[in-house]
């Protein structure tokens, strides 16, 4: 391989918001500035904006008046190809060896269009279980009477299926992925039959540490979710869970969800006793993680889940459910990966019952979280990178001579709760 640098453009599905896309994304480029690596970041925008931040160059690309909302603070363009002609001009003067897009987004269709129209490889990461989304929003959508029982069952999958097989398309094209556990690399593996490597999260252990906790000793016990308040973030656990620790004489007990999203009424109105913050950032949002005795995520969807490991940093156990990415975050000594509600009252009580128990589990949670670095996993990116493009293709460096421009390249155990 030539020993210049591997030179990457990044098309993230979202890089400002509030999410773990974004996250991801925003410390991908900080590691590609830090180490002085090549990369262009093409991202949307609220006004079209170019600017230079070292090694890093980025393409801010105004959402017209077609887009619509995904999230509270995401939204996606349908005229996206209105901004080819100008990303291919600025992708000609820089030389990407690779295009790497992280969803099948307006972005992301926009960077597989500019790998097809430059002959530039594609490369893509799966971060996002859109299908699971699909199917466990239809299943809100479609009335208990219209369709119930097995039937109901059998259409949900089907709604699963399709919807994988529907946003695995604009990643068919691309050369080799990139997943974030290992459930879901083996799926694209097979799916595809193409290389797929793991892409993990890091973490922040200066922002996110147990020396962030201002509450005093007040004789509660706090459970806390972090995230977005959607419906397939499972987030109605909630219910039966404050039911149960009250059935089981636990008045002590507080809830607090810290985010957004379409649940918030819903959650007002069945757990009124919660406190609701709205999104917090920073040391505000580390402070937050750090009060909590127990996280819990009951999401089913998430490909990773940043905020379990952001609650282990923050010496914080966390509980979350036995399917999805985050039951590979935790291990037995730092969580509770539960399969029911029951598991996660009886999860909840554990630590509620036994202080010695929280205590340790409390230090396992941080230790576990030190294993984690974002200068790790970026490594593995890049080391990925170097050994699926090989030798750069001939099409490529015809196609990209058009600016006249040289070619620069620049395990998992968990504590049972049965």
């Amino acid at each position: 391989m030539n020993d210049k640098p591997i030179r990457i453009a990044l098309f993230p599905d979202s890089l400002h918001e509030v999410n773990g896309v974004a996250n991801t994304c925003r410390h991908f480029a900080q590691y590609a500035r830090a180490h002085n690596l090549p990369m262009f970041v093409v991202h949307a925008s609220s006004s079209s904006t170019s600017r230079q931040d070292g090694s890093v160059t980025y393409l801010g690309l105004k959402q017209g008046p077609l887009s619509f909302p995904v999230e509270k603070d995401l939204r996606c363009d349908p005229a996206f190809a209105f901004h080819l002609g100008r990303v291919l001009r600025e992708l000609r003067r820089f030389q990407p060896d690779a295009i790497h897009i992280t969803g099948p987004s307006d972005m992301g269709l926009l960077g597989l269009l500019a790998a097809y129209k430059l002959g530039v490889p594609l490369v893509a990461s799966w971060h996002t279980n859109v299908h699971e989304y699909a199917a466990r929003r239809m299943d809100r959508l479609i009335p208990a009477w219209l369709l119930r029982g097995a039937l109901r069952s059998r259409f949900l999958n089907l709604i699963e299926k399709v919807s994988f097989q529907l946003a695995l398309l604009p990643f068919r094209p691309a050369r080799f992925y990139f997943a974030p556990n290992p459930e879901l690399v083996q799926c694209l593996q097979n799916a595809t039959s193409k290389p797929c490597s793991l892409m993990e999260r890091g973490i922040d252990l200066d922002l996110f540490g147990p020396q962030m906790r201002t509450r005093k000793s007040d004789g509660e016990f706090l459970i806390g979710y972090v995230g977005r308040l959607s419906t397939e973030k499972n987030i109605r656990t909630f219910a039966p869970l404050a039911e149960a620790l009250k059935q089981a004489g636990c008045n002590h007990v507080r809830f607090v969800f810290v985010g957004h999203g379409g649940e918030e009424a819903w959650l007002r109105e069945n757990i009124p006793q919660a406190r609701l913050t709205g999104v917090l950032k920073g040391e505000p949002l580390s402070r937050a993680y750090a009060d909590l005795d127990l996280l819990v995520f009951p999401s089913q969807t998430d490909t990773f889940g940043n905020v379990v490991l952001e609650a282990l940093a923050s010496g914080v156990p966390a509980a979350v459910s036995h399917l999805g990415g985050p039951r590979f975050i935790v291990d037995e000594a730092s969580g509770f990966v539960c399969s029911s509600e029951t598991e996660f009252a009886q999860a909840a009580l554990c630590l509620i019952q036994d202080r010695n128990l929280r205590s340790a589990m409390s230090a396992a949670a941080r230790k576990r979280a030190e294993r984690a670095s974002w200068n790790a996993v970026f490594d593995a990116v890049y080391n990925a990178y170097e050994t699926e493009l090989g030798a750069r293709p001939v099409a490529h460096s015809k196609s990209m001579k058009i600016s006249g421009e040289s070619n620069e390249a620049v395990s998992s155990s968990s504590r049972s709760l049965r």
